[in-house]
């Protein structure tokens, strides 16, 4: 009778750590996956701001600085790889966009282009889209670690190597507030 209770008892121990090896694969395969869905988004973001950059570089002749701070930033990001240099790099191109944005305001005919307006409205809505893909991988991300961090999961987890997944935190620069004046003069 004793050997059934510890055959029983072994083999509960075994179909419990299966069971949370499937769940920290299934959470680590989501990371990755949610990952995999920011950087679709990143693509589509690079793609959009050459044909942005081209539709304005004829009428900001004298913003060829602002122009190539847009591209320059551009390439750095397409080349960050990870979670923390693809954030910072994301917030040194949000700023430098940012400034290009802000720069149209100097330029009528650019604020009544068709063109350059849908692709501000695209760009706009691929934001939106990061933003959410972005607060759902660290969500996923939380859980991973989590259950990695939690006895008696953390036994496993440190058995089978898991490594903590990295969040994708925005750099603060990138949540600056801009300045509006609405003086009247």
């Amino acid at each position: 009778m004793a050997v059934i209770i510890v055959l029983a008892a072994i083999g509960v121990i075994i179909i419990w750590a299966i069971l949370v090896y499937n769940g920290l694969v299934g959470l680590k395969n989501q990371v990755e996956n949610s990952w995999r869905q920011i950087d679709v988004q990143l693509k589509r973001r690079y793609d959009l701001i050459p044909n942005l950059v081209n539709a304005v570089k004829g009428a900001m002749d004298f913003e060829r600085d602002t122009l190539t701070k847009v591209i320059e930033a551009r390439s750095k990001a397409l080349a960050a790889q990870g979670p923390h240099d693809k954030a910072a790099a994301e917030s040194v191109l949000s700023g430098a966009l940012g400034g290009l944005f802000a720069l149209f305001e100097n330029y009528p005919d650019l604020k009544s282009n068709q063109n350059v307006l849908e692709l501000q409205e695209e760009l706009s809505s691929t934001e939106n889209r990061i933003g959410f893909a972005r607060q759902f991988y660290n969500d996923i991300v939380e859980q991973f670690n989590t259950r990695q961090s939690v006895f008696p999961s953390m036994i496993i987890a440190s058995l089978f190597g898991f490594k903590k997944a990295e969040y994708f935190q925005a750099e603060e620069a990138a949540h600056a507030v801009p300045k509006v004046e609405l003086g009247m003069k």
